[in-house]
């Protein structure tokens, strides 16, 4: 007895690509840093990719397992970062320096680089979202160096928007393609 099981990759994109492109609105300069972001970082960033990797586990996906639960648990790191250095009750729990966040993102940039490396036999959609999101990573790393001047600050938003954008894409992809068995939106299968 065999039954089919959904596909959750979409679900870990969408949570991904949504917070995304939300921070980077935010680092581009179009709003502050507020709940907004940090419940999309706890709930569809953080929580919705841990579900997605664990059930990426299920089905045998190693790739799949380390990405989205890995992000997912990005995004719960990032939100304690902002987060615990104001909880009065937890006292000597200092902020990050920029130094720290330098290489908080590089780590993060460096995984992600070589993770790259197992998309280049899927589609040429999830390639450019590891890629972009690899150079974000880079540029976060850059930007903690440079002490977040906000011209800098606002080329690190577009670029993440637009990293954000590609995850959201190709996860409606993945839906409206299996919803329709055919291809509504492409993502480039390598061959």
């Amino acid at each position: 007895m065999s039954s089919k099981l959904a596909n959750p990759a979409p679900l870990g994109l969408l949570g991904f690509g949504l917070t995304t492109v939300l921070l980077n609105m935010h680092n581009a300069g179009l709003f502050q840093l507020d709940a907004m972001i940090l419940a999309m970082g706890l709930a569809y960033g953080g929580l919705a990719q841990v579900i997605v990797g664990i059930m990426e586990f299920k089905k045998g996906n190693t790739f799949g397992t380390v990405a989205f639960t890995s992000y997912g648990l990005f995004w719960w790191s990032l939100v304690g970062l902002i987060l615990l250095p104001k909880i009065s009750f937890l006292t000597g729990i200092n902020a990050p320096s920029t130094l720290a966040m330098a290489a908080y993102f590089l780590m993060w940039g460096l995984f992600t680089f070589v993770m790259f490396f197992g998309t280049l036999k899927t589609n040429r959609a999830l390639q450019f979202v590891f890629m972009s999101l690899s150079i974000l990573f880079f540029l976060l790393t850059a930007r903690e160096l440079l002490g977040n001047p906000q011209w800098f600050n606002t080329i690190v938003g577009i670029e993440g928007i637009i990293c954000g954008f590609s995850a959201v894409y190709l996860g409606l992809a993945e839906v409206l393609n299996e919803a329709h068995q055919k291809t509504v939106l492409p993502t480039c299968q390598v061959k």
